[in-house]
């Protein structure tokens, strides 16, 4: 009999080595190499060819014309829209965010709802025992739901329990770094345990038709832990956002085979759990109170949806010889790096000497380069204490030459500004305007923007 070969599997890339190291080479981190065997191969396994012994494979085209399966609405409106629509029958979701964040207390709030509406939910939880579950139901007020609850972590005792009951309209894992498949001799949370245990899990949802939500957890990075081969497996990758200190928590899409991805639902904490919030940019923006220097309304767009944010920046001299301080939350840093180098080389203002803090009240991430132009012009206005407005938004794409270039849905940023009472926006020059009742500033290049904020224009 052959010898089993060992190898060493990098929990963060999923590249193998031969010998222990402790770091990976492909991805650099550090101890994270975990032995696993390998699978035994024979010599007659070797000659096997994979072109014999197969069952042939169905084949359509695209003019198909079989309509596909109605979604499942689960009646909370900001889950059902981070999702596309609502669940697809036969999908896998996989949803990750921090812990205590609120992961599993949206999918039981989601499964009650299903259930409520004469769906079949069943919710495995391999981290809490089904009686805890219960008593957060009871202080969620779904102790009347009907969903169905049990405690394992065998994937074998799992998929035995589905198959011998009809197959549930949602079925819940959390998480998937918990359960373990015992033909595997590794660990729970290993590479080829998440693996195994999720290909397995797809494969009862594609045969079944059950929309399969799977808790993932993340790493120090924010990232869903194993390789990123899990989020590959998967019809959709949610990511459950937001900061501690704030109630607010931001379902994001980031990848979506049956719907738009960079789509958000909002949610705010409350003692009976998550609260949809219908109106975020009322909502972010509910404090700003009177026009302060360093704090500009930034009109975003996440997903479809238009969302106004406040920015805030504050600008500090330090003592000579000291090195000044960068700090960011809800942004890049390095793209605020870019931002100050511009305004220092094509408009002349000088931020060497200070010390930039920059923030994006609310708690909410900003990833979109239409915030460059808020972001320099909250930057100048602490710099030079000239508050801009209590009435104005601002947004715009901006270039490593200075000039300042249209965004995108610029008609629905306007609109979204026009209906919270904003009466003038800062805008690049654009074509795509709409018909918003907002009092229009264009600009080409970052200098004469500059000018127009510090009253040189």
């Amino acid at each position: 009999m052959a010898k089993a070969q060992i190898r060493y599997v990098c929990q963060a890339c999923g590249d193998s080595f031969s010998k222990w190291q402790g770091q990976c080479t492909a991805c650099g981190g550090w101890n994270s190499l975990i032995e696993e065997v390998a699978a035994n191969v024979t010599p007659f396994s070797a000659k096997q060819r994979a072109s014999s012994g197969g069952a042939r494979v169905h084949l359509s085209d695209l003019r198909n014309s079989q309509a596909p399966p109605p979604r499942l609405i689960t009646g909370i409106a900001e889950f059902d829209r981070a999702l596309g629509g609502g669940l697809v029958p036969g999908s896998a979701v996989l949803i990750g965010g921090d812990p205590g964040i609120g992961k599993s207390t949206l999918l039981l709030q989601a499964a009650a709802a299903l259930a409520r509406r004469d769906e079949r939910v069943v919710y495995i939880s391999g981290e809490e025992a089904a009686d805890q579950i219960r008593l957060r139901a009871v202080r969620l007020g779904l102790q009347d739901s009907a969903v169905s609850l049990g405690s394992a972590t065998s994937l074998r005792d799992i998929i035995t329990t589905l198959e011998q009951s009809p197959p549930p309209s949602m079925l819940v894992i959390d998480s998937i770094q918990t359960i373990y498949a015992d033909q595997l001799e590794s660990a729970p949370g290993t590479v080829a345990q998440v693996r195994l245990c999720a290909q397995e899990l797809i494969r009862y949802a594609k045969a079944s038709g059950a929309a399969v939500m799977l808790v993932g957890h993340v790493t120090k990075d924010g990232q869903i832990a194993g390789p990123r081969v899990l989020e590959h497996m998967v019809d959709a990758v949610l990511y459950f956002e937001g900061e501690r200190g704030h109630a607010f928590r931001i379902l994001r899409s980031v990848k979506n085979r049956f719907g738009g991805t960079d789509e958000i639902g909002v949610f705010e904490m409350a003692d009976k759990g998550l609260i949809e919030v219908s109106n975020p940019s009322a909502l972010f923006l509910s404090a700003r109170e009177k026009a302060v220097s360093g704090s500009v309304v930034f009109a975003g767009v996440e997903g479809t949806r238009p969302v106004l944010v406040e920015v805030q920046a504050l600008v500090a001299r330090v003592n000579s010889g000291a090195t000044p301080r960068r700090a960011v939350v809800g942004w890049d840093g390095g793209r605020l790096a870019m931002v100050l180098a511009v305004l220092e080389a094509r408009c002349g203002l000088g931020f060497g000497a200070h010390e930039v803090y920059l923030n994006i009240a609310g708690g909410l991430r900003i990833s979109e380069p239409a915030a460059d132009l808020a972001i320099a012009a909250a930057l100048v206005s602490a710099l030079t204490d000239t508050p801009l407005g209590h009435d104005c938004v601002v947004f715009g794409e901006m270039a490593l030459s200075g000039q300042i270039r249209p965004v995108g849905h610029t008609a629905l940023r306007l609109k979204e500004a026009s209906k919270l009472g904003f009466e003038r926006a800062l805008v690049p020059v654009s074509a795509n305007l709409g018909n918003a009742d907002v009092t229009l500033a264009q600009f080409k290049d970052l200098s004469s923007f500059v000018d127009s904020l510090t009253g040189k224009r």
